[in-house]
């Protein structure tokens, strides 16, 4: 080679160091191939290893199974002979054992000369038999007989073909069992097994899909098979010896599998090995690369999270930066009022949901609220608001500020829950109690409907004898004559008195009449007296008829009461017949109720008003107090048990309490209280 055309040592150089880069990269590759191609032929050795060893497995299973079937049959056969049956019942006995075991197609009972004495046959294969006797000496069931009476045990024939009436056949067997009697052989009894039923009733419920399973001959030739079609490429055999007295059979056992699949699990074993030796190399970014995925998922599943949560939800969602603009609201608050995301974010005083009437004071407090002198309560405000078509309805709101992970306020979060149908459920509830209310009223005036008459009796009656005499003292002395000026004077006072009795009985019809009507409910500034008088009338009338004295005490100075006034004038009544009835018993003499007005004595500053009703009756027993105040629960035969329940409601709607004690020496005490009507400033 001419010195021109020489070779640059760092040419050279470089050659070398690529065949050995590429040296080393190759004898990798052939490793990783030899490695990948050792672990196939490894796997799909140990896989179809694993295969062969259950097939054979269940081979033994279904020899196992075989075997302990014709044990069975041997101990039931013998059970035939048992107190000696005459061939009637031979018969019957051999057809009960031939339907429950299918596997047996004929039992024949033979004399120690191999003549049939009995035989039966099954009813699910019917064979044209040909009567078997013992001049035949060299036939397989001689043979088997033969070899029962030398071995004193049960012996077995080689199968033979047995044709049947369709045309077809199957591989019979004979069971010959001798009969001993006083060591010698009295008879036989000649069982035919059918090798096909043998698998199919005794192998067949056990096999797998993809398994066939046969009788064969030591030369492979079968006798009986059961099984399914051809399935999978690849077929695993295994074969069992069947031996028994005088016979001996193969059973084998062939299943069908698909191609181990196993390239799938060694070239993820060999993706994981390279992945490794990358990971080794790009350890520091594959770390980070981790880390910031993990970041983002994690960001991404919380705000999915918070997403779902949020969308969820039944409570309205908004929130507002510190100029008023609202940035957010959920589906919720979309839907109660009427309005799109679109349509409301961006958008700040007035807002589209406030209704034009209170859009001026709404206005007013969110520029106190957003100035940062004001915070909204945490127990919440209630508000109006309207929807997108003009309707109002009232809402609950609650507000937190709103702090960034830089702890900074930057603006407001608000809750709102529409409190429409709560508060229509509390005037179906008003509603419903009032009329409870009237109920309970009603009730009451048809129980002093008696006693009403017989308080009207006394001012008609004094009506109607001032009427009489007043007539008769305008009657003149003589015919055309003027009354006498005394007489006058007489009729003026009884037409006067004429005219209080009817004020009389109009007060009472106007008691009743005021307690029955139902009105409005509302508050107002009612005396104690003038809530006692309203009811006194008609608590007099049930005084009068049950001989019960009535005590008032009122205090001096107390002030009006703020109250619902029909609602506590039924309160007053309940609890005052309640106490005139504990007292209706001829036992108690002295009967006392007694009622009270005065200051709570808890309370200093006497903003409550103590009412208190008091009896001498008979008390309340602890088992009854428990249950007092539980609505249809009630003693008395003719009571409808709300009485003491609407009172106590009554009594807590006012913001009241309403409880009883006993009362020394005997009695009961119940007391309420009413808040005071606060004096004028």
């Amino acid at each position: 080679m001419a010195a021109g055309d020489a070779v640059p040592q760092w040419q050279l150089h470089r050659w070398h160091s690529a065949w050995r880069r590429w040296s080393l990269w190759s004898l990798l590759v052939v490793l990783v191939a030899s490695m990948l191609i050792t672990l196939v032929w490894l796997a799909g050795r140990y896989e179809a290893s694993q295969v062969q060893s259950r097939v054979e497995r269940d081979a033994a299973d279904a020899v196992s199974d075989i075997r302990l079937a014709f044990a069975h049959n041997v101990q039931t056969m013998q059970l035939l002979q048992s107190g000696d049956p005459d061939l009637v019942n031979w018969e019957s006995r051999a057809a009960d054992l031939l339907n429950t075991r299918r596997e047996l197609v004929r039992l024949e009972w033979r004399d120690a000369q191999l003549k049939v004495r009995a035989h039966a046959e099954s009813p699910f294969r019917p064979l044209n038999w040909d009567p078997v006797d013992g001049g035949s000496l060299h036939s397989d069931m001689n043979l088997s007989c033969t070899n029962a009476r030398r071995v004193g045990g049960p012996s077995y024939s080689s199968s033979y073909f047995q044709p049947l009436p369709n045309g077809m056949g199957s591989e019979m067997m004979e069971l010959c069992l001798p009969l001993m009697a006083d060591g010698r052989v009295t008879g036989f009894l000649v069982a035919t097994y059918s090798l096909q039923t043998v698998l199919v009733d005794l192998v067949a419920p056990n096999l797998q899909r993809g398994q066939e399973v046969s009788f064969t001959e030591a030369d492979g030739t079968r006798l009986a098979v059961v099984g399914a079609m051809r399935r999978g490429t690849r077929m695993f055999t295994a074969q069992q010896l069947f031996d028994l007295p005088g016979s001996t059979l193969i059973l084998r056992l062939d299943s069908w599998h698909a191609a181990p699949s196993v390239f799938p699990n060694v070239l993820t074993a060999l993706v994981t090995a390279m992945s490794i030796a990358l990971v080794t190399v790009l350890i520091v970014l594959v770390r980070d690369n981790r880390r910031r995925l993990r970041a983002e998922r994690d960001l991404g599943e919380a705000l999915a999270f918070r997403k779902a949560m949020e969308d969820s939800q039944v409570t309205g969602l908004r929130a507002r930066d510190l100029d008023g603009r609202i940035t957010y609201v959920n589906p919720a608050f979309c839907e109660m009022v009427g309005f799109t995301a679109d349509e409301l974010i961006g958008h700040t005083n007035p807002l589209p949901y406030w209704p034009p009437e209170f859009a001026g004071e709404y206005g007013a407090r969110q520029t106190v609220r957003l100035s940062g002198n004001h915070v909204p309560p945490r127990e919440g405000y209630e508000s109006v608001f309207m929807r997108k078509d003009g309707v109002r309805f009232p809402v609950m709101i609650y507000e937190a500020p709103l702090i960034n992970a830089q702890g900074l306020h930057t603006g407001w979060m608000g809750s709102f829950l529409d409190v429409s149908e709560q508060r229509r459920v509390e005037e179906i509830s008003r509603t419903s109690q009032e009329r409870l209310q009237a109920t309970a009223r009603l009730a009451t005036v048809g129980e002093m409907a008696s006693l009403l008459s017989h308080e009207l009796n006394q001012p008609l009656a004094a009506i109607s004898s001032y009427a009489t005499g007043s007539l008769n003292l305008l009657e003149p002395d003589a015919p055309g004559a003027a009354p006498a000026p005394d007489n006058l004077a007489d009729v003026r006072v009884g037409i006067r008195r004429i005219a209080q009795q009817a004020e009389r009985a109009g007060r009472v019809i106007k008691s009743v009449h005021d307690f029955v009507r139902r009105r409005d409910q509302s508050r107002e500034a009612v005396s104690a007296q003038d809530l006692l008088d309203a009811v006194l009338p008609i608590i007099r009338l049930q005084a009068h008829k049950l001989r019960v004295h009535i005590q008032i005490g009122i205090e001096n100075g107390m002030p009006d009461v703020l109250c619902d006034r029909t609602m506590v004038e039924q309160v007053l009544l309940n609890l005052a017949r309640n106490g005139m009835q504990s007292m209706d018993d001829p036992a108690i003499t002295q009967r006392v109720l007694e009622i009270r007005v005065r200051p709570a004595a808890s309370n200093a500053q006497s903003k409550w008003i103590e009412f208190s009703v008091s009896d001498l009756g008979s008390g309340i027993s602890d088992d009854v107090a428990g249950r007092l105040f539980t609505p249809f629960y009630t003693t008395r035969a003719e009571g409808m048990g709300l009485g003491l329940s609407l009172c106590r409601t009554v009594v807590e709607q006012h913001g009241g309490f309403l409880g009883h004690a006993p009362r020394e020496p005997h009695g009961t005490v119940f007391t309420f209280t009413l808040p005071a009507n606060p004096p004028e400033v």
